[in-house]
């Protein structure tokens, strides 16, 4: 995942798997050869050159959520899936992501999702960066299913995203400074399930 040598390496084989990437894979995610084999056919069919863009991701997530705009939360997760700054995604990001938001425990998808909250990546996450994903979150939803969603959460957030974003922040600012850390984030959903359920992408909870 990773380091430029690693990727460019990778890209340059086209759309074999090599050996390394294959038992990195089978070494840091949950899945057994034959679905990793699975996944890369899939991947490069969509992807021939070995890179998903931006663009690419908008439009496959518009498919899962199409009364909503994804195109801004979109990008906060491209971001968090492309460890690497390199502008795209390759199959092992890809993967390693997949892995944890689909059969990751709820301790790893909350840190995949805190860095995703963690906009510019300096460790913590303060309350403009919370609004924006959640302003993200909604729209991609659409009205109806944000209205739907809030009518079911125990926790009686308010609509507007910088009134839910300063509730969260009441509950889970512990320290009362300002910005959440990573370990006031984990703690605060797992003691929460009503904030675990809100601060989850498709506002499920994730366990």
């Amino acid at each position: 995942m990773g380091n430029s040598s690693s990727k460019k390496s990778h890209v340059s084989k086209g759309d074999k798997l090599s050996k390394s990437d294959l038992d990195f894979l089978r070494a840091n995610t949950n899945f057994d050869e034959t679905t990793i084999r699975e996944w890369h056919t899939g991947f490069h069919r969509d992807c021939p050159n070995g890179k998903l863009s931006p663009e690419k991701f908008v439009e496959v997530y518009k498919v899962f959520f199409p009364s909503g705009n994804a195109s801004l939360f979109c990008e906060h997760v491209f971001r968090t899936f492309d460890q690497d700054k390199s502008g795209y995604i390759d199959f092992k990001e890809f993967l390693l992501a997949i892995n944890v938001t689909s059969s990751g425990s709820a301790e790893q998808k909350l840190k995949w999702a805190f860095r995703m909250y963690d906009i510019d990546g300096n460790g913590h996450i303060d309350l403009p960066e919370m609004i924006k994903i959640i302003k993200a979150i909604q729209e991609m939803l659409g009205s109806q299913q944000v209205k739907a969603i809030s009518a079911t959460e125990p926790g009686g957030f308010s609509d507007d995203p910088e009134d839910r974003a300063q509730q969260i922040f009441h509950k889970m600012d512990t320290n009362r400074d300002g910005i959440l850390d990573e370990k006031e984030f984990i703690e605060g959903c797992l003691n929460d399930k009503s904030l675990m359920t809100m601060l989850t992408s498709t506002g499920k909870s994730p366990t």
